[in-house]
């Protein structure tokens, strides 16, 4: 391993590999995903995805060894054992910086379905990474500001549909939706923002989620709560690959989805109080155990 160079070498070399991958895998995978378009058949189409998958799953597995490489970092993963490759997952978690991603994908490679995203639109033109995504079907949310609904008020709900369009496409292959209940990643002057109560976290939505489980609610019976934890400091994206983060704390706790947790969120108001509370205790908890975890 090596890490006896310094830093800013170890980012350089690091980066570079990451950029060596992502090109290189991103264009079977782009490729392969036409295919789907021209031959729009269901078995096919399923036979591609696992194609597609083992593809994004090499890549994973790459960075994941680009990180061992450069960075030595002590891992305190708690409660994987809990979890199963052929299930269907909605996954929550709190969000700090870019490396979130990293870390989950470095700890979660082949012990579930690959992770997806709900992407904002505009990260579709990320070189390379935006038309990868696209050719895994990582769904692109356009979020719509409370100024252009006010102006443009049949705009609202177009989200909802992206969501549900992308719902659809999960129910044929075991997956895992990764949700940031946040909606942003923490920052102190965040959280001041909102004026809440929490210490180390920004107000949860309900919406996403709660749409989520009543779209794939017949697939989807489990819920991972995931709590990430960085002791000693929250890193950026740079400060990870140069080997500056010593430690990393992955908790996962898995939720059983009961009936009370399944309903019509925007029609339902009895239901989107109910969920809204539920959350906003998990969101609580959750709170009190990153206290405990970086004491």
């Amino acid at each position: 391993m090596l890490y006896f160079l310094p830093p800013s070498l170890k980012g350089i070399l690091s980066i570079l590999l990451y950029t060596l991958n992502t090109i290189s895998l991103t264009i079977p995978l782009i490729l392969i995903s036409f295919f789907k378009f021209i031959i729009p058949v269901r078995e096919f189409v399923v036979i591609l995805d696992r194609i597609l998958i083992s593809i994004a799953t090499l890549w994973i597995g790459i960075n994941s060894f680009n990180s061992r490489l450069f960075c030595n970092i002590e891992w305190d993963i708690r409660g994987l054992e809990k979890l199963e490759k052929k299930e269907w997952y909605l996954i929550i978690s709190n969000h700090q910086s870019w490396v979130d991603i990293l870390a989950l994908q470095t700890i979660l490679n082949k012990k579930i379905p690959m992770l997806k995203f709900f992407l904002k639109k505009e990260l579709i033109w990320v070189p390379f990474l935006g038309l990868a995504w696209w050719a895994l079907d990582f769904p692109y949310m356009k979020r719509y500001s409370k100024k252009l609904l006010k102006q443009k008020p049949h705009l609202r709900g177009k989200d909802l549909e992206s969501t549900k369009k992308a719902c659809k496409k999960f129910k044929h292959t075991p997956v895992s939706i990764m949700n940031f209940v946040e909606g942003t990643r923490f920052t102190p002057y965040k959280k001041e923002s909102q004026n809440n109560h929490l210490t180390h976290l920004l107000n949860p939505k309900a919406g996403g989620i709660a749409f989520v489980l009543g779209s794939m609610g017949e697939y989807l019976h489990k819920i991972i709560d995931v709590t990430i934890v960085y002791p000693d400091k929250t890193p950026t994206f740079w400060e990870y690959i140069s080997g500056r983060t010593h430690k990393i704390i992955i908790d996962f706790q898995v939720i059983p989805v009961t009936d009370s947790l399944t309903g019509d969120y925007f029609n339902d108001l009895e239901y989107k109080n109910r969920f809204f509370i539920w959350l906003k205790e998990l969101w609580r908890k959750k709170d009190e155990k990153i206290k405990i975890l970086k004491s």
